[in-house]
């Protein structure tokens, strides 16, 4: 009686395993993340490196600052997606950005879109982080924290990709500003770019009133 109770608990142990065995068969290997577009890939790729408006100050330094931007790939093993880390800094003070960012670009209806994030914290701990983008690796997408709003729609026109920010959608706080708005021109070795505050009453507060800033890519 007891070797049978046995032989039955044993047969039944190796059904549920069977049965177990069968099912993680039939679920089939994981969808795999979707790829982006070759539309997306491509601002990706024209979007890295650095940058420099270095002639456009020397030639109206009157009018605009010599500034030096950097976007560096991040989390590259991340299948199916493209982030850069963004930094922004006067010339003369590149160990002080004034500005970084996180940008995730993906696919968007008819265009591609850059979704903009704030990093956590004090963000100068991270400057720098273009020439050793490891120094990111302690963050997580989920940690960032994301700009309403201000997420840049680009199309393709000719031979650059041109687009911006939805008026009136980026929240600003900067001396004095409600929103900012941003133009951008995406060129295979230069990057144009036109960011501007404004006031409730729609008075500009703050950038540059002489036109966009001319970025020639220094390296890539």
């Amino acid at each position: 009686m007891l070797l049978g109770n046995r032989m039955r608990w044993a047969f039944s142990c190796l059904s549920m395993s069977t049965l177990a065995a069968c099912g993680t068969i039939n679920q089939g290997p994981s969808p795999a993340p979707p790829r982006l577009s070759p539309q997306a890939v491509q601002v990706s790729d024209w979007m890295r490196g650095s940058f420099s408006n270095r002639a456009q100050a020397m030639s109206r330094p009157e009018d605009f600052r010599h500034v030096v931007l950097h976007m560096t790939p991040i989390w590259t093993d991340r299948s199916g997606e493209s982030w850069l880390y963004v930094e922004q800094a006067m010339a003369d003070a590149t160990t002080r950005p004034y500005r970084q960012r996180v940008y995730r670009v993906l696919d968007a209806e008819g265009g591609v879109e850059s979704m903009v994030f704030e990093l956590p914290g004090d963000p100068l701990r991270y400057a720098g982080a273009w020439q050793d983008p490891s120094r990111l690796n302690d963050l997580l997408p989920e940690m960032l924290v994301p700009r309403e709003g201000c997420s840049v729609t680009l199309q393709r026109q000719g031979e650059a990709w041109v687009g911006g920010t939805r008026p009136g959608a980026c929240e600003s706080l900067l001396r004095g500003a409600a929103t900012a708005q941003s133009q951008v021109w995406l060129g295979a070795q230069e990057i144009r770019t036109l960011d501007q505050g404004f006031d409730a009453e729609g008075k500009q507060v703050w950038g540059s009133t002489a036109g966009a800033y001319v970025f020639t890519k220094e390296r890539p």
